[in-house]
């Protein structure tokens, strides 16, 4: 499977559109351009939207968002914690028990019923940046409870 900035570079090098002409389009700096597709950063999926409109192509075709959120749940959950499928399902479900309620809500909207970030800022009446970063907050405390919870 060709990841994202793989997919964004291509098709921006077959439109013989820059990395500069790109950012400008989508009102971004060309270094973060750079970092889509390089892989050191991911857009979000409104982005892939904006992405897909400027080089005329379906969002489909760079990005799937279920692919998105599961992708960006394997990179917080990897496969080291050494639990079983169910055993993981279990300790996700202590996590999200335990944690803040907030937090766990628009974690289950993410990555159970895999909602946009600027879908679930919308059912939460919340700003999408806020969404980013309560998603970030609660996948590195996630982290680091299975970190402990497959060592006990």
């Amino acid at each position: 499977m060709t990841d994202i900035g793989t997919k964004i570079a291509t098709l921006r090098a077959d439109r013989n559109i820059s990395q500069q002409a790109l950012a400008d389009r989508l009102y971004v700096s060309r270094f973060l351009v750079s970092r889509w597709e390089s892989g050191e950063r991911r857009p979000d999926y409104n982005m892939i939207r904006s992405i897909a409109e400027v080089l005329g192509v379906r969002p489909e075709e760079i990005a799937d968002i279920n692919s998105m959120a599961v992708a960006e749940l394997m990179e917080c959950i990897g496969g080291s914690c050494g639990l079983t499928e169910d055993e993981l399902a279990l300790a996700i479900g202590a996590f999200l028990r335990k944690n803040n309620a907030l937090e766990s809500k628009i974690f289950i909207q993410r990555y159970y019923h895999l909602k946009s970030t600027s879908e679930t800022a919308i059912l939460f009446g919340i700003g999408e940046n806020h969404v980013r970063s309560l998603l970030s907050r609660t996948r590195r405390k996630l982290k680091k409870f299975l970190a402990g919870y497959s060592a006990s």
